[in-house]
């Protein structure tokens, strides 16, 4: 049987691969997908969720608008990292019509309560605090917890010690974190070793000319900004793996430990993870250390260039 989930995101250029990865492996199905203000606006991030969903010929998959704003702090989207349209400034042609009239908090809460799914959130963590606040039953239901979110080691890539998902709501990453539900973190830790290289998009290019050249227009703008402002030469795409996780757990190891989200002052963010047991506190997390890159790239390649047509 198919694992059922729901993708939590801000689409944003990592978050468009993570959609096609999710929306091509044979054993997940896609319920819905809810938009969260973060990498764009959110209404930015709900007609790029429709690009998406269009190339992919699976406009059949609903789209929801959630939260417009962090819940305290005022709202910074990373359009410096992802260029104007929130897609690397690719432009691609608008999708008319396919409006939604149920919110995505309304959505969650309503699925949630009929069957149990897995929610992988890779952008803020706003929609699922407003469903923690309003519904903790249907919260309760969610299977397994996924966030492409946070850092323990590695350093931030919005400040120096916070990743820029928790950063921009650090008070709803704070109540899920304190939720009762044990959260898998894939965080900058894990997801700096993904690395699209020009090799790699090369190689995408000629075993699959569509996927390949639609993957090089997005990422176009996002190899330019890893360039000027990491010195690296391709982009790191964080959100795939998430995506890949749940499909092959093995892909990460770690440990489980309890972690606090600041909310306030300069770390503001940053994801306070208690490897050493200080404040005796049972774990509520699942901290992703190390990772394979080659399974997780030929998990990748299976998913985009050999069954995507």
């Amino acid at each position: 049987m198919k694992r059922k989930i729901i993708i939590d995101c801000d689409p944003g250029i990592d978050d468009s691969l993570a959609i096609m990865m999710a929306l091509s492996h044979p054993d997940i199905e896609v319920l819905g997908i809810t938009i969260v203000a973060g990498n764009c606006p959110v209404e930015m991030g709900f007609s790029n969720a429709k690009k998406i969903l269009k190339f992919m010929n699976r406009l059949d998959v609903p789209v929801f608008s959630g939260a417009s704003q962090p819940l305290k702090r005022n709202y910074i989207n990373a359009l410096d990292t992802h260029g104007s349209d929130g897609l690397g400034e690719s432009f691609l042609e608008e999708i008319e019509g396919y409006e939604q009239k149920e919110d995505a908090i309304s959505f969650l809460s309503n699925t949630l309560k009929k069957e149990k799914c897995s929610i992988i959130a890779i952008g803020p963590l706003t929609n699922l605090a407003l469903l923690l606040k309003k519904d903790k039953e249907a919260y309760d239901n969610i299977e397994q917890l996924i966030s492409m979110g946070g850092n323990y080691k590695s350093h931030g890539n919005c400040s120096p010690v916070a990743e820029y998902n928790y950063w921009c709501d650090p008070d709803a990453a704070s109540l899920v974190y304190n939720s009762g539900k044990k959260i898998h973190m894939v965080g900058l830790d894990v997801t700096r070793k993904i690395v699209l290289t020009p090799k790699r998009l090369d190689y995408m290019k000629k075993e699959n000319p569509r996927v390949g050249n639609f993957v090089e227009k997005i990422t176009k703008f996002y190899f330019q900004f890893h360039l000027e402002w990491e010195h690296l030469v391709g982009c790191v795409i964080n959100d795939p793996l998430a995506i890949a996780y749940f499909i092959d757990p093995s892909i990460c190891s770690g440990f489980e430990s309890f972690v606090q989200i600041e909310t306030k002052s300069l770390s503001i963010g940053q994801s306070i993870v208690d490897d050493h047991n200080f404040y005796r506190k049972q774990a509520n997390a699942f901290i992703c250390t190390q990772v394979n890159e080659e399974k997780f790239f030929n998990l990748f390649y299976d998913c985009l260039l050999r069954r995507i047509k």
